[in-house]
């Protein structure tokens, strides 16, 4: 283990900055361009689970570890392309090696040198540990981890030429801990890591109240790309409902709305002089789950019938109106999605149009009825659906209500409707209490194969995200190979020929996707420059 560079600094927490003042204090700033001056407050509705990067895998939980914990590679503001963050360079020496070189001096904010040892304790450690609801199968073509010296880390793959390992490296399997602080084989608590103040992002964690307010403040040992912060401290406030964070919005109290607005709310906003509406490219989508366990028929229920449970799945498909939750729940700002890649990336198609519903995009009964009565399935069929109402936004109520009245106009279908915070949700999906359930998707990185390997690429070593007990060989030795493809063209084939298996068998329902929206006051700069196919929003660029 590596040794402490002298004293572990002692973490010096402001009683003060865990206060919930009623306004922003953007009255203490220097020339008005934001640069290091005044604190923005940003408000959101996303919930942590747990900053510890082996322990989540969710956008709330990320988006804390985007701005304190640094990466061998980030994407530079603007694109979906990624440059050397804490890495002086980056590159494969040959077909199943990528090899980082680390800056020289690096260190975490509590004077511990951070070297080599650290990234191979980072990333063996969330392979160990595979917490459920962590990244760690974005690990799965990782074979070995060498370093050679304090500053070269060698990374064998056992999937040639991966065109996705750097993007991988700047995602949620990405973050970089001090291997003093964190547990090799157990989730290190959020205080513990506030405490030891084991960052090296933009930004330390200056005071930490779960779920409540997390005041960050700039880093000046930070040796990133985006250099330093456009704000002195950051401060993050987490609103229980979109109703509330609005409030905040038009009073004052907060500068910036960064998930979730409902669409109604965004409508009403774009009506106030004194806000900005902001627009980025979306790669969110939503989709049902299905647990191939509990679902109806499914292989752990009283009546295990494969047929039957593929039968169920696809009448459901056949059932969605997507235009109609799209429009009215929605106002437009999603869109339907009737691909398991969402529309704009390279390999993307609608075989889900294809086979469901009426061909074009609407929904049919009679070929939902056909399909369950071919298979013998007894009707109505109970269905336990399960949904969030706080992770997702305050829509997910009106989506969900109208995805059960469609499923039930067909007579075909009961819904038990049911709903869990996300806290909790997180936890319950991956132990089998949801037979279906809502999620949604914030991509890692601009690429098909985020959207396919960690929800479907499943094995013993390897397991899913999505752990709900889909596992075909076939589309995991499709899923392996399409990484390895250098050909644009022939990799956008193999990836729409994916799809089209996935859509046959249906382990999830496609139904939504989604644009990228914050709403902030006219004096807040930088929030256009982080809206950006990276899907990454960076507080570092944010200033007033």
């Amino acid at each position: 283990m590596k040794k402490s560079r002298g004293l572990m600094l002692a973490s010096a927490v402001s009683a003060t900055a865990l206060v919930l003042t009623a306004c922003s204090t953007s009255t203490t700033g220097g020339d008005g361009e934001g640069e290091g001056g005044s604190t923005v407050t940003v408000g959101t509705t996303d919930k942590v689970t747990v900053i510890d990067p082996a322990g989540s895998y969710d956008n709330g939980s990320f988006f804390v570890m985007q701005q304190v914990f640094p990466f061998l590679l980030s994407y530079t503001p603007g694109t979906a392309e990624t440059e050397p963050d804490i890495a002086e360079s980056a590159d494969f020496t040959d077909p199943s090696t990528y090899e980082v070189k680390l800056k020289e001096g690096l260190t975490f904010a509590n004077g511990n040198e951070l070297t080599a040892s650290d990234v191979k304790f980072s990333f063996e450690r969330q392979l160990e540990i595979q917490d459920p609801n962590g990244p760690s199968s974005l690990l799965g073509t990782v074979e070995s981890i060498e370093t050679p010296d304090d500053l070269t880390v060698q990374f064998t793959l056992n999937r040639e030429n991966d065109q996705t390992f750097p993007l991988v490296l700047a995602g949620p399997a990405g973050p970089i801990v001090d291997e003093d602080v964190f547990a090799a084989d157990e989730i290190t608590p959020d205080q513990e890591i506030v405490d030891a103040e084991a960052f090296a992002g933009p930004f330390t964690i200056d005071s930490y109240s779960f779920n409540e307010l997390i005041s960050y403040k700039a880093n000046p040992d930070y040796q990133g790309p985006l250099g330093e912060a456009k704000s002195e401290s950051v401060q993050m406030r987490y609103f229980a409902d979109a109703n509330n964070m609005k409030l905040g919005l038009e009073q004052g109290d907060i500068d910036v709305a960064w998930r979730s607005l409902s669409a109604t709310d965004v409508e009403d906003l774009e009506g106030n002089d004194e806000l900005t509406v902001h627009q980025g490219p979306g790669g969110e989508i939503r989709y049902i789950v299905f647990n191939f366990d509990t679902m109806p028929h499914g292989a752990e229920s009283d009546d295990p019938d494969e047929d039957k449970a593929l039968a169920i799945r696809q009448s459901m498909a056949d059932s969605i109106d997507r235009e109609t939750i799209a429009e009215q729940v929605y106002k437009g700002t999603y869109t339907p999605l009737y691909s398991y890649v969402p529309e704009g990336l390279p390999g993307a198609n609608e075989s889900l149009k294809d086979l469901y519903g009426d061909g074009s995009g609407a929904a049919d009964e009679d070929e939902a009825s056909k399909r369950l009565e071919e298979a013998g399935v007894e009707t109505p069929v109970d269905i336990s659906l399960q949904y969030n109402p706080d992770h997702y936004g305050p829509s997910s109520g009106d989506e969900y209500a109208m995805v059960k009245s469609q499923l039930e106009a067909t007579g075909l279908f009961n819904v038990d409707l049911q709903s869990t915070e996300w806290v909790q949700y997180a936890k319950d999906r991956t132990e089998d209490l949801y037979p279906a359930y809502q999620l949604g998707w914030f991509p890692d990185y601009s690429d098909a194969d985020n959207y396919m390997v960690p929800f479907f690429y499943d094995t013993e070593e390897s397991p899913s995200f999505l752990a709900n007990h889909f596992r075909d060989e076939d589309i995991n030795t499709k899923l392996a190979e399409q990484g390895s493809i250098t050909d644009e063209d022939e990799r956008a084939e193999a990836i729409s020929d994916i799809q089209n298996d996935l859509a046959e068998q249906l382990p999830t329902l496609p139904f939504l996707q989604g644009s990228q929206i914050a709403v902030s006051g006219n004096d807040v700069t930088g929030v256009d420059e982080t809206l950006d196919p990276s899907f990454q929003f960076r507080l570092a660029l944010l200033g007033k």
